[in-house]
């Protein structure tokens, strides 16, 4: 890919995959700060591999400003 470019593959990075291992985890959609204290990743990386991961339909907002993981997601951990 591109340098700057997002990356529109099914590759995910460690840091996509630690913030959906911590999402598979919760019982409810975690805010971003709540994942970042969680996996130890600076909230604006949270951010911005959140929208990564919800581009991919790996994550989606059931509220406004909070996250869970879909069974996409949870097939792309796996897979």
């Amino acid at each position: 890919t591109m340098p700057g470019k997002p990356n529109q593959t099914k590759e995910l990075d460690y840091d996509h995959k630690r913030i959906l291992l911590m999402l598979v985890g919760q019982d409810k959609p975690a805010r971003p700060k709540d994942i970042a204290a969680s996996t130890g990743l600076d909230s604006k990386i949270v951010t911005d591999k959140i929208k990564t991961l919800k581009t991919l339909g790996y994550v989606d907002s059931p509220v406004r400003c909070t996250y869970a993981i879909t069974e996409a997601g949870k097939t792309g951990l796996t897979g």
